[in-house]
């Protein structure tokens, strides 16, 4: 069951609406971004998408009730299992699958692949490859909004592993010392690839951490998407307000292997599934039909959408040319070409 009291005022101002198109909404950017990441583990059977591929299977809610905060002029900046982000925000189908192909049309170039989407237009400032490298980075773009006096938040996506790292204390520190419009949000999954949180923090309190630095933190069930949106929204509205930054720990767990190199032999079975009973996804449903929000043929439609814009942005990443070889050197700099 969705938490009851999230559609009343939340406290800092932040509210949830509701509303049947609110809902769907909701549902309908989840069903893209599982739809998306199921095919992808298809496709990377097929050898169709190589390299390192992390997938976000369970973690939906988080990036989709986090983003239905935000607004266009936020900034926001990922991990490497960042498709989530880059679909919701904007991002289109095509360019992200396209960048999956390593294709010259996808969102990067196609020299990003699944670990390096970036989009200027949508203000992702890509995924990134090290673990907590986001965090200094979400902190210099939060700066430079403040100087130029522009009102947007900048939202840091990172996991729990990041918070054993130098960047987390630095970051934190130099946000709270300057006071600046960041949410930090740690996707809390359990895992730092295949190390429990148990066995790498003294510590399991991760919102202690920011409370040390003097930020408000809080926790969150990172599998209920409503419940996730309103504390975003009481952390933006905070942000926007002067507060300085903000951290939101969401617990969440991702019901794939950190990557599809990783044999998982680290977790039960048994926990894998008790976490996928409470499945974001088949939760926000139960909700909404028995709020009387859903029916049949509105999942199907929803489903159906998905299904053609997901088979739309597989021809386009076939179709697509590679980048020409004259050209791959481009961006790439040598000692020579050096003053």
């Amino acid at each position: 069951m969705m938490t009851a009291e999230v559609s009343k005022p939340a406290p800092g101002g932040g509210k949830v609406h509701l509303t049947h198109g609110h809902l769907m909404a909701l549902l309908r950017d989840m069903l893209r971004v599982r739809r998306f990441e199921d095919r992808c583990a298809e496709l990377y059977t097929q050898e169709k998408i190589r390299g390192f591929l992390h997938l976000y299977n369970g973690e939906e809610a988080v990036t989709v009730g986090v983003c239905a905060a935000l607004e266009p002029r936020d900034a926001v900046v990922a991990t490497y299992r960042e498709h989530a982000q880059a679909l919701v925000r904007g991002t289109s189908m095509r360019a992200v699958m396209a960048e999956m192909f390593g294709k010259a049309s996808g969102c990067s170039g196609g020299r990003g692949g699944s670990m390096h989407l970036f989009d200027r237009e949508h203000r992702l400032y890509g995924g990134n490859a090290i673990v907590g490298g986001g965090l200094p980075v979400a902190v210099g773009l939060a700066l430079a909004d403040a100087m130029r006096g522009r009102d947007a938040v900048t939202a840091c996506f990172f996991g729990d592993g990041a918070a054993a790292e130098g960047e987390f204390h630095e970051s934190l520190n130099l946000a709270a010392l300057w006071r600046l419009p960041v949410l930090f949000l740690c996707e809390n999954n359990l895992y730092a690839m295949g190390t429990a949180l148990r066995f790498s923090h003294a510590s399991p309190d991760l919102a202690a951490r920011a409370h040390s630095y003097g930020l408000p933190a809080e926790s969150v069930d990172g599998m209920d998407v409503v419940a996730v949106e309103a504390a975003a929204r009481r952390a933006v509205t905070a942000i926007r307000a002067g507060a300085g930054p903000y951290f939101l720990e969401c617990r969440t767990y991702r019901f794939r292997a950190h990557s599809m190199f990783d044999a998982q032999l680290y977790r039960e079975k048994a926990e894998v599934e008790e976490w996928t009973h409470r499945d974001p996804l088949p939760r926000l449903i139960d909700w909404m039909r028995t709020a009387g929000h859903l029916h049949d043929d509105d999942l199907k439609a929803l489903e159906d959408a998905v299904a053609t814009e997901l088979e739309d942005a597989v021809a386009f990443a076939e179709a697509a040319e590679w980048e020409p070889v004259e050209t791959l050197t481009r961006f790439v700099t040598s000692a020579e070409d050096r003053p």
